[in-house]
């Protein structure tokens, strides 16, 4: 197996502040925004956009500003694109999101790029970074609706993790069916360690980021990952693991750069509410840092024997 190396928050009642005067008349000028809609002022929608109290923990991140969502951040993402040979493919990429994996895919310079996407907003924002150069579709991971034997290449991350063990086997055997003879499922998620790890420690570690995260979020050990995909025929040929470190200052720098980190602070900093659930999704990752990894594994689809 490869490895890849390793001020109190301010109390606050979630209120509108309350207005006293007389009622606005057609033609007076807005009244500056506050709470919520100050929060969201200048900021596109982005995929499931809801109250930041319920939002999923990604789609708060990336409101903030946060680009790479993924567990093993920017590097386990070019390792794992560098292992699954884009060059010259044809590839499908699950969920793509807003596009930022899709963006270093094509610099590899794949003979076609399909996305399929869930959010109705992610499309757009996908489509845009891929216009000119491939599509984006609304549809499920699990029954793209794509030919059969269509791509040399699927790439999915950081989204099996979010699915239940049913919907997990969906999807792989989808990526199995879109896949030609020798093709490659290239997947990015989150991983449980060591291996193995007793039940109820698993238990207690996917409630916790359940609660936190506001998603079923359900990491896997690598053997349980490995058997995933050898459930669907595929054949795993690659492992890559990295630390989960998606909110340390240092993985988000590097993720980001001095500008994009800067950018996410200082949102940070300008919204309370979104401060205390993104400290609570921190506080959950360190509390269980020990037991948290990020993952990438390629696994081929077999040609037919003779």
């Amino acid at each position: 197996m490869t490895t890849v190396p390793p001020p109190p928050e301010p109390r606050t009642t979630g209120r509108e502040p309350r207005t006293t005067g007389p009622a606005p008349r057609a033609g007076d000028p807005k009244p500056p925004a506050t709470g919520p809609a100050l929060r969201l002022a200048g900021r596109a929608p982005l995929p499931g956009d809801r109250a930041d109290g319920d939002a999923p923990g990604h789609s708060l991140l990336a409101r903030l500003g946060k680009r790479v969502l993924r567990p093993g951040g920017a590097e386990l993402t070019r390792v794992l694109l560098a292992g699954a040979e884009i060059t010259g493919a044809d590839v499908v990429e699950f969920a793509p999101g807003l596009g930022r994996t899709a963006r270093e895919i094509l610099d590899r310079h794949p003979r076609s790029y399909a996305g399929v996407e869930q959010d109705p907003v992610a499309v757009a924002a996908a489509g845009r970074v891929v216009a000119g150069h491939g599509t984006v579709v609304l549809g499920d991971a699990a029954a793209t609706g794509l030919p059969d034997a269509s791509a040399d290449v699927v790439i999915g991350e950081a989204m099996l993790t979010m699915r239940g063990d049913r919907a997990k086997h969906a999807v792989v055997a989808e990526a199995a069916r879109l896949l030609r003879p020798g093709g490659r499922y290239a997947v990015h998620e989150l991983g449980l360690t060591p291996d193995p790890l007793p039940e109820p420690v698993k238990t207690g570690i996917r409630r916790a980021l359940a609660q936190s995260l506001k998603v079923n979020a359900r990491p896997q050990t690598i053997t349980e990952w490995r058997s995933l995909l050898q459930a669907h025929g595929l054949v795993v040929e690659r492992v890559d693991t990295a630390p989960m470190a998606l909110l340390r200052p240092r993985r988000i720098v590097a993720d980001e750069g001095p500008l994009g980190a800067l950018r996410f602070v200082r949102n940070l900093l300008a919204d309370p509410d979104a401060r205390r659930r993104v400290l609570a999704m921190r506080r959950t990752f360190r509390l269980h840092r020990d037991h948290l990894i990020a993952v990438a594994l390629i696994a081929r689809k077999p040609s037919p024997g003779p």
